[in-house]
Order: structure tokens, then C-alpha cells, then sequence
């Protein structure tokens, strides 16, 4: 049955049967058996559906909890009698915020130097994107804001409070200063990251509190396309302080804290609510943990 399950959740999160199919390497009609065969087990209508995939039925919205938890539970028990053979080994899939990629290199780094067998897909995503792709099971666990908007049930562990510098041209009258206002961006030209990523809801919020308007005449969801473009001249933008310095390293950039706006905000690693996390899984928060004392 683990195999109709994963059939059903994925048409549950393409709802779409052909992208569903392709997404797991199948043709349709075996994933249309599939999913027949799982309403006829179960003797229930999962799916709507006539020409097209129509959404899940009152059962089928219940059914897709049961089948994210049996094959969580599946994938868990698969890879502890792994790691009993043949020790940690693997992938481990993380999605990430865009400003905190850096701390994702470093903690893949760290954890493969312990962990050779166990390799990571590392992938650049909103916050929310995240919290979806931990629950549909598509990611092992994120890392993200933990303190500004709602997590839900997840495990967590801190790794840094974000801190604010201002990225500007060298000779830029504002990156003379060893520290900006936020007030003193009013009327300047920002590029900022785009407004589903919770980095620029912080930062709106920040711009508003100190009286300046938020706006930006470049947005991106790439924090290298937004330091391009004060490179490209006359732009300003707001990052985190690592990123920022990763990014400015040996170009004609000039980096200024921002001042003011009270504490920043706590980033961390995420994974789903589960005792006992997989071997991989425990091995990577325990990591987590190690990089904080």
C-alpha cells in the first residue's frame, strides 16, 4: 500500500494527475490504477475527478494526514535499519531562507566531515515554501525565521539572530559613516528581496517603524541578483550581516550596520515534529546544536 500512498500524495500536491505521474517516474495510467486501487482498499472516493483532477474529497482531506504520517513513518523506519547496517548514510534534502545560505553551507560542511555517506540537496526557498515542503515530506527540514512569524508544530534549534547592514557602493555618501539610521533611507533607491520572502517583511517593517517609506524599485528572490545591482550603481540594499559579507567579498562595496530597530530576529534549523527523528535527522540537529556553543 506505501507505494498508492505516495501516489496519493503526490496528485494531492501537484493537483495534477499528469505532473503527479511525472514527478514519480511513472506513466499516468499506472498512477490512475494506483490511485483506483487505494479507494478500492480503503472503500472510499479520495479524488475527485471526471476529465480533469477536480481536489480531494472530505475523506480524502483525512486520508492525506494518515498518509503523510504512515509514510513519514515508513521512510523513518527504512532509514534506521540503514543506518544499523551500514551506518549514516543517505541525502538529506534542507530548504533555506535566502539569507541564511551561508549557514547552510557551513553546517552541510561540518555534518559531512563527520558523515561522509550522507549527502544534501540544499535548496533556496521562502519561509513559508518551507514549512509546506516539510509537511508534504519533500524536504527533511528547513532553515528559517523561528520568532516572527508561526512555525506550527516543528523541532527547533537556533543559530544566529539576524542582524541588518546597509550594502552600498564605495563613495556612496551614506557608507561614510561606521553606522546608518534606518530613518536616513527615506527617498533612497532600494533593492530589497521580494515580498513573499519574510526577510522583507522584517525589513518593511524596520523601513515603516523608523518613518521611511518601504519601497523598492528592484525586487528580487536572489540575494546575488540584489547585490549585482548596487554593483550595477545607484542602488542600495538591506541584508543580514553574513550574507552580506560573503557576497561583498573583494568588490568595490561598502558595508554599514544599521542602527536602531530594536533586537533582530532568530534564525534556526527546523525539521518536522517527530520522537524519534531518523539517525540522519538527529545527527543534523545535534550538529545544529554544536555550532551554537
Amino acid at each position: 500500500m506505501i507505494d498508492k500512498l505516495e501516489m496519493f500524495l503526490a496528485v494531492a500536491k501537484e493537483g495534477h494527475f499528469g505532473r503527479a505521474a511525472q514527478s514519480l517516474g511513472i506513466t499516468q495510467p499506472t498512477l490512475s490504477a494506483g490511485i483506483k486501487q487505494l479507494e478500492e482498499q480503503l472503500g472510499v472516493l479520495l479524488i475527485f475527478r471526471g476529465s480533469r483532477y477536480g481536489g480531494l474529497t472530505p475523506e480524502g482531506q483525512a486520508a492525506l494526514v494518515w498518509a503523510r504520517r504512515i509514510v513519514g513513518d515508513t521512510r523513518q523506519l527504512r532509514d534506521e535499519m540503514r543506518a544499523v547496517r551500514h551506518g549514516l548514510s543517505g541525502r538529506l534534502r534542507i530548504a533555506v531562507v535566502p539569507t541564511a545560505l551561508t549557514w547552510a553551507a557551513r553546517l552541510a560542511a561540518r555534518y559531512g566531515a563527520k558523515h561522509p555517506n550522507v549527502g544534501f540537496t540544499i535548496l533556496s526557498r521562502s519561509s513559508a515554501e518551507i514549512l509546506q515542503m516539510i509537511e508534504d515530506l519533500e524536504v527533511d527540514a528547513g532553515i528559517s525565521y523561528l520568532d516572527n512569524e508561526p512555525l506550527g508544530k516543528v523541532s527547533s534549534v537556533p543559530l544566529y539572530d539576524e542582524r541588518y547592514t546597509l550594502v552600498a557602493p564605495e563613495g556612496h555618501p551614506l557608507a561614510a559613516g561606521r553606522a546608518v539610521a534606518w530613518s536616513a533611507l527615506e527617498g533612497q533607491r532600494l533593492c530589497l528581496l521580494s515580498p513573499d520572502m519574510q526577510n522583507r517583511r522584517i525589513i518593511n517593517r524596520r523601513l515603516a517603524e523608523a518613518g521611511v517609506t518601504p519601497t523598492a524599485t528592484v525586487e528580487s528572490n536572489s540575494t546575488v541578483v540584489l547585490v549585482s545591482q548596487v554593483l550595477a550603481g545607484g542602488w542600495l540594499t538591506i541584508l543580514p550581516q553574513d550574507i552580506a559579507w560573503f557576497l561583498a567579498q573583494g568588490k568595490p562595496l561598502s558595508l554599514v550596520p544599521l542602527e536602531g530597530g530594536g533586537p533582530g530576529h532568530a534564525v534556526g534549523l527546523i525539521a518536522p515534529w517527530r520522537e524519534p527523528h531518523t539517525p540522519v535527522l538527529e545527527a543534523l540537529l545535534t550538529e545544529a546544536r554544536r555550532m551554537i556553543r
